[in-house]
């Protein structure tokens, strides 16, 4: 699978997690060099407290369009770091 905004990979991998239709790709699968911490925090009643990661490419950004929960409750603890994408990042095979 492979994470795409404006005809750039930010994340590739083929041992995504589907959660919620929505594909959680490995930590490691992430390229920073195109993300960075953003300060938004969301809760989910039952992943817990996911954070954020802003994407900029060619200088446009597409803020929080990255999230992760990097302790999350008990119940979701198989995506611990695992990242997933909305805002316009296409995720295709």
């Amino acid at each position: 699978m492979k994470a795409i905004w404006k005809d750039t990979i930010i994340a590739e991998s083929d041992a995504t997690l589907v959660v919620e239709g929505n594909h959680y790709f490995p930590p490691d699968a992430l390229k920073r060099e195109f993300v960075k911490e953003s300060a938004t925090h969301t809760t989910c009643s039952w992943k817990g407290v996911a954070s954020y990661y802003d994407i900029t490419v060619n200088g446009e950004t597409n803020k929080d369009a990255v999230w992760y929960y990097p302790a999350p409750k008990d119940a979701a603890k198989n995506i611990a770091g695992y990242v997933a994408f909305w805002k316009g990042v296409k995720v295709v095979p």
